[in-house]
């Protein structure tokens, strides 16, 4: 693909750098970006590894990154004003504005360069511009004013965007998507049912609760292999002691190695309490693996119904809705056959390579001035 051939792209994620060293989604739909940018045909250089990110409402945190980010600033355009022309960039983009991690660099870049300023996956938070975070929210709120386009990969964030969109600025749907041209090698299903997710604190560890309270009720066989890390690891492998050796952890995986195992599953489980949307979803189904999840906001865009709504447990019905999904699919191994060919289905047309870049680009090219 050339549809950027020959322009620059600066590139910032103010929340975690693509090449932040701890795994996530929001690292991996940052480091796919970049690659479907330079896989365009576009020259892509990440403009700042700096972390503007406060997670507790500290209103000191929150100006020593105001400060640091000043500085940035000043880098950035000093380094820029000196490269050769064919280096500086004819664009900006920053993915992940919000109001716990604001872009508080490239507005202001982008308007000492007169250049054109987008976001990917931006929120607005209304409820956030009183409180701890209020400067925080405001800055968010500000950066997303600057930007010419706003792609947004849910239902749940365009409401808030179109209520508080500035002036004639465009919002353009980019579902999440994942870097391959095509479909990967479907599971044979033969395999224990999946679960891909991080060990911490908070909605993770939410999940993970919910999810073994849930198998707690199923009393026909099954097997679950896990796969993930973090700091709170002791706290999962307690909760699924009870299960013995019914329950394998096979720790943080790379890519290549994570498919070996989406490859053999029969389910991927995660109930994804809050989540924005979760790429781990997207890799299973594109493998033909059903996925078993809550019914949220976010999760509806990436995650394909099934044929029976009891399938699609509500949040409110907890570990018992849970498990009563998971047995009716157990019950049920036609159901799965179903659904196996319906999601791969859904993310060839929707969430690969392909169809991003081409929704990507029919916004960033007349920004560029690009013939399409």
């Amino acid at each position: 693909m050339t549809l950027g051939q020959g322009r620059t792209i600066a590139f910032y994620a103010p929340m975690k750098s693509p090449r932040h060293p701890i795994p996530s989604g929001d690292r991996e739909m940052a480091r796919n970006l970049m690659g479907l940018l330079s896989d365009s045909g576009a020259v892509v250089t990440l403009a700042s590894e700096l972390r503007i990110f406060d997670n507790s409402g500290d209103v000191e945190r929150q100006a020593i990154l105001r400060a640091k980010a000043a500085q940035e600033v000043d880098r950035i355009c000093t380094e820029i004003a000196t490269a050769p022309k064919a280096e500086r960039p004819d664009l900006w983009l920053t993915y992940h504005n919000y109001y716990k991690a604001p872009d508080l660099i490239g507005p202001t870049v982008a308007r000492r360069l007169a250049i054109p300023y987008v976001q990917v996956e931006s929120t607005r938070a209304k409820k956030r511009l009183s409180g701890p975070w209020s400067e925080f929210a405001q800055a968010a709120h500000d950066a997303a004013d600057v930007a010419s386009v706003i792609f947004y990969l849910t239902q749940q964030d365009h409401q808030t965007l179109l209520r508080d969109r500035y002036r004639d600025q465009h919002l353009v749907h980019l579902p999440p998507f994942l870097p391959d041209h095509r479909l990967p090698e479907p599971s044979d299903r033969s395999g224990a049912m999946l679960c891909v997710g991080m060990m911490r604190e908070g909605d993770k560890l939410t999940s993970y609760r919910l999810l073994a309270d849930a198998l707690a009720q199923v009393s026909r066989p099954w097997r679950l292999d896990i796969v993930g890390d973090g700091p709170a690891r002791s706290e999962v492998e307690q909760m699924m002691s009870r299960f013995g050796n019914k329950v394998r952890f096979l720790g943080e995986l790379d890519r290549d190695a994570l498919g070996m195992f989406y490859r053999q599953a029969s389910i991927f489980v995660w109930p994804g309490v809050n989540e924005a949307f979760g790429m781990v979803y997207l890799e299973a189904q594109s493998h033909g693996v059903p996925v078993l999840a809550q019914d949220r906001p976010g999760l509806r865009d990436v995650v394909t119904r099934w044929e029976l709504p009891a399938l699609t447990p509500q949040p409110n019905s907890g570990s018992e809705g849970y498990a009563q999904a998971l047995i009716q699919v157990l019950d049920n191994p036609a159901l799965c056959d179903r659904q196996a060919s319906r999601v791969r289905s859904r993310i060839a047309d929707r969430h690969l390579a392909p169809a991003a870049a081409q929704r990507l680009w029919s916004a960033l090219s007349p920004l560029l001035e690009i013939p399409s």
